[in-house]
This record gives C-alpha cells, sequence and structure tokens, in this order.
C-alpha cells in the first residue's frame, strides 16, 4: 500500500497546490489554493512587501526602549520619537495586510466555516471578497486620496512642538497599502475561482 500522508515516499503536492489523488470537497481550511497566472505575478511581490515592512518591528522596538529609556532614567523624552513609534507602527501594520491575505493567516470566524467542505469555503470567501473586502478597499482607496492631497497641498506638519514633518508621507501609507491590499485581493480571487471552477483532478468524483 502507497503511503500518502507521511515519510520520504509520500507524493509531492500538485505544483497548483491541490494533491491530484484528493477530491476538492475533502480539502480543508488553509490548504493552498491552485496557483493562476496572476497570483504568481503578484504574490511574490505582496510576499516581499510584507517581509520587508516586519522588518520594521525590531526598529520600532528599538526607538520605544530608547525612548521610555532616556524618559525614566533622564527625566526628558523626543516628541519626534514618539511620533515615529505611530508612524512605523502604521507602515508596518498596513503593509503587512496584503500579506496576511495572501498567505491566509488574517483574522476568520471560522466557528462554523472550519467545519465546512473546501468547496463551500470557497464560495464563502467568493461571496465575502466579492461583497465585503473589495468594495471596503475600494471606499478606503477613493477617500484617502483626498485626504492625502489636502495634507499635501497645505504642507501639514505635526501639531506638536518639535513634532515631524510632511505628515503627508505617513497618510500617504493608507492610500498604498489599500492599493496593495487590492492587488493582493484580486490576485486570491482568481485561485479561489479557479479552485471552483477548473475542472477537477482526473482521480475526483
Amino acid at each position: 500500500m502507497t503511503n500518502t500522508t507521511h515519510g520520504a515516499d509520500a507524493p509531492a503536492p500538485h505544483p497548483g497546490g491541490i494533491e491530484p489523488h484528493l477530491d476538492l470537497d475533502t480539502l480543508l481550511h488553509h490548504t493552498e489554493l491552485p496557483e493562476t497566472a496572476f497570483s504568481r505575478a503578484v504574490d511574490p511581490i505582496v510576499r516581499k512587501l510584507g517581509e520587508w515592512s516586519s522588518l520594521l518591528w525590531p526598529l520600532l522596538v528599538a526607538i520605544i526602549t530608547i525612548n521610555v529609556v532616556m524618559r525614566y532614567a533622564f527625566g526628558t523624552g523626543l516628541i519626534e520619537f514618539e511620533e515615529l513609534q505611530w508612524h512605523i507602527y502604521a507602515i508596518s501594520f498596513l503593509f503587512g495586510l496584503a500579506w496576511i491575505l495572501q498567505i491566509d493567516d488574517h483574522v476568520r470566524i471560522d466557528v462554523l466555516s472550519e467545519h465546512f467542505k473546501f468547496r463551500n469555503q470557497c464560495w464563502i470567501e467568493l461571496g465575502g471578497i466579492l461583497i465585503a473586502l473589495l468594495p471596503f478597499i475600494a471606499v478606503v482607496v477613493w477617500f484617502s486620496i483626498p485626504f492625502v492631497n489636502y495634507s499635501f497641498t497645505i504642507h501639514e506638519i505635526s501639531e506638536a512642538p518639535g513634532g515631524l514633518t510632511h505628515r503627508w508621507l505617513m497618510k500617504a501609507v493608507l492610500p498604498l497599502s489599500f492599493i496593495l491590499l487590492g492587488i493582493a485581493t484580486v490576485a486570491r480571487l482568481t485561485r479561489v475561482l479557479k479552485a471552483l471552477f477548473s475542472k477537477k483532478p482526473a482521480s475526483a468524483n
């Protein structure tokens, strides 16, 4: 009997993420969706940007540590450092959204859906992408661009004495990160559609 689960003789996964000997309807949550030409082009870029943004977290910890030491050991602090903390946190979080979606590690309400068959999960995800996620991304991008433009026009700076300048650069992270999230979402949408509507493996029932 051929071992199909573990060991050196286990068959290699199918390039599309679905093993050819498994029925689509038997696959469970977090099994990779089949890839598409668009996802193969987009996902490495999203992944790389996400990895780069994750490198900001050690920098954030270092800045917070320095600011705390300065405040409690020397009785002083820098407004620039305090504002920089918020900015770094926002950049890391916002640019990480697309990466988290791409690797399917975002928060889900799985109390019910995790018990569904894979095909039903795909239908739920398709509805969520088309009805909720893509419209939400479009709204954020639509309203954030004038928000950034206004900040750039008035040369907005921090209201705090000694605060950071060029606040429009920070605000520009919002539309840019959501555009990236939109691209990652479309890539995932193509994978969901392929899982639902492409031909099943030959051994599938």
